[in-house]
């Protein structure tokens, strides 16, 4: 296989200090999907994701973490609504800008992998 064949995958996220996962990049996708089309149904719909389950997830990061994320408005004319919590929006974009941070520390790393391999020993 040669060394152009292949891309950089990594994946980020968060645990307890017994090792025990609490947010990865999967539930920050998911607390994005939320903010930006305004209710959890909406977001697991646009992810495909099962709300249940996505909604047991979310609860076990609150807990984890000590704070709610969430703000659920119920029914109404046009169904509910779910916000993010000044927490969660501070959740976000710290993951936002730890991301972003480690994606070009990640790609540099990767271009001088790629580089170390096409040279030779």
């Amino acid at each position: 296989m040669s060394d152009k064949n292949f891309i950089l995958n990594y994946k980020i996220w968060l645990s307890t200090i017994d090792g025990k996962g609490i947010m990865g990049d999967g539930k920050w996708q998911i607390l994005k999907a939320i903010e930006k089309h305004g209710s959890l149904k909406a977001a697991t719909v646009a992810l495909g994701l099962t709300y249940r389950r996505t909604w047991g997830d979310l609860k076990q990061i609150e807990k984890n973490l000590g704070y709610p994320l969430l703000e659920k408005k119920r029914g109404g004319k046009h169904g509910g609504e779910t916000s993010l919590t000044i927490e969660g929006k501070r959740l976000v974009n710290a993951f936002d800008k730890f991301h972003k941070k480690t994606d070009r520390f990640m790609e540099k790393a990767f271009i001088e992998l790629r580089n170390g391999l096409d040279k030779s020993i």
